[in-house]
């Protein structure tokens, strides 16, 4: 039916909604992550670039082109035995400025570079990323940072508590090794005995920093979030879907029993009279007629609760005796103690659409009790009103009564919803599924005013 593929699209329409969200975020968080990745990676080759250039900054704080020339002039200075350009001999004051001034010469150029290296990269220790640098074998650490490691050397360690440490940071040193390709650092140090220049090999190992690592997991947490999402809408929805079919089983029944309620109790009535003693012939058929209707009454209940079960016969049918056989019906019981309610009908001949005559009457029927419901003046009007609009039939059934207020007005198609004390809200539920899902047309509340009425209007196409 369509309420059941309606149903099954929605379902399905939030499942899809809800894994294109977790898609869209887990593409988007891996596309963060990388760009994050790439940039510590940056950050660890500087790291490691400004390790490789330690003994080069070193060895230009020492390489001082006139340190000989400066040694022997502070030589002199010690001595006492320097003079003006006049000869006289320095004072004593000025003999230690002028050594001031020497001391400080021998020790140019100052270590500038190292001094940026060490307080800019090394010893901030401000990018947050795991990373131990380890010997020319990848094996043995020299040192680390931002690892779970609660010491900062080796030195100092008994037996036991060395091996601990280096057998854990043996585990980290693995898995960073899986993750980035180790950096070469190729330290070169100056010889102190004037020979070639001494030098070592050291790699960089390093990891993902936490925030990178919480990127990554993030999706995942998403995930679980959706997927929550998912079901807690599906459960709803599912409940919800069955308190609807609840709603219309309970209406059903009762729709059966109040169908079934009217010819029956005017069979009973009418077997009453005939078990009359003195009843007169004319009576006798007069009632015999009166059963005649209400047992066909019952063969069209029968008829339309065994169509509304499966998919119903359409055939080409004129719409004006479809109509006026339940006007007419409808308008013989129509209230008299007290109330004045007129029901007219106008339904041009020629009008002929492909329909279920038991399950149209049907509809017509609900329609017009709807409205005599919704009067609640002594006086009332009920009017059914049948056009032809381009290739379609448009049946308006008005009335004068309370009308429905505009918050309850999305409302009065649903199964279940009445604004009676004593209703089941199946009739409008019903008459809506009957014209939409077995006829092709239309049902909607075309118009309604509080205090002046309502109008309703099935449409079906042209035959």
């Amino acid at each position: 039916m369509k309420a059941y593929r309606l149903s099954v699209n929605l379902k399905l329409g939030l499942v899809v909604f809800a894994g294109g969200i977790a898609i869209a975020s887990l593409w988007y968080t891996n596309s963060l992550a990388e760009q994050l990745r790439e940039r510590e990676q940056s950050i660890i080759q500087l790291w490691a670039t400004a390790l490789a250039q330690i003994p080069k900054a070193a060895a230009q704080g020492s390489n001082n082109p006139y340190l000989p020339e400066l040694r022997e002039l502070d030589q002199f200075l010690q001595a006492g035995t320097l003079s003006d350009g006049n000869g006289i001999p320095l004072s004593a004051t000025e003999l230690a400025n002028l050594r001031r001034a020497v001391v400080w010469a021998m020790g140019m150029p100052p270590a500038s570079d190292l001094t940026f290296i060490q307080d800019a990269f090394l010893e901030p220790n401000a990018f947050g990323i795991p990373a131990i640098l380890v010997d020319s074998t990848k094996t043995t650490p020299v040192i680390w940072q931002n690892v779970p490691i609660e010491v900062e050397s080796l030195a100092g360690l008994t037996g036991a508590d060395s091996a601990r440490t280096v057998a854990k940071l043996r585990r980290l040193q693995e898995s960073m090794l899986g993750q980035h390709e180790p950096i070469l650092i190729d330290l070169t140090y100056p010889s102190l005995d004037g020979g070639p220049p001494d030098r070592f090999v050291q790699y960089m190992l390093y990891g993902e920093s936490e925030l990178v690592q919480d990127l990554r997991r993030f999706p995942f947490v998403q995930l679980i979030f959706v997927a929550l999402f998912v079901l807690i809408g599906y459960l709803t929805f599912s409940y919800v879907r069955r308190s609807e079919q609840t709603s219309l089983w309970v209406g059903m029944a009762k729709e059966a029993a109040h169908q079934l309620g009217t010819p029956i109790s005017s069979l009973m009535g009418w077997l009453a009279v005939l078990r009359m003693p003195d009843s007169e012939p004319m009576r006798e058929r007069a009632a015999l007629g009166e059963i005649e209707k209400d047992i066909a009454r019952l063969e069209r209940v029968t008829a339309r609760f065994s169509d509304i079960g499966s998919l119903p016969r359409l055939e080409v049918q004129p719409v004006k005796p479809v109509v006026d056989t339940i006007v007419t019906y409808m308008r013989q019981r129509l209230p008299t103690q007290g109330r004045k309610i007129t029901l007219t009908s106008e339904v041009p001949e020629g009008l002929n659409a492909n329909l279920n005559p038991e399950l149209f009457e049907w509809v017509i029927e609900n329609m017009i009790k709807n409205a005599l419901d919704a009067i609640d003046a002594p006086d009332g009007s009920i009017e059914v009103l049948a056009r032809r609009f381009e290739d379609r039939i448009r049946i308006d059934v008005s009335d004068s009564g309370k009308g429905i207020d505009r918050r309850d007005a999305k409302h009065v198609f649903k199964p279940g919803y009445s604004t009676k004390k004593r209703g089941w809200g199946l009739g409008l539920s019903l008459a809506k599924r009957i014209v939409e899902d077995y006829h092709g047309g239309s049902l909607e509340l075309l118009a309604s005013r509080p205090g002046e009425g309502s109008t309703f209007r099935i449409e079906v196409a042209v035959a």
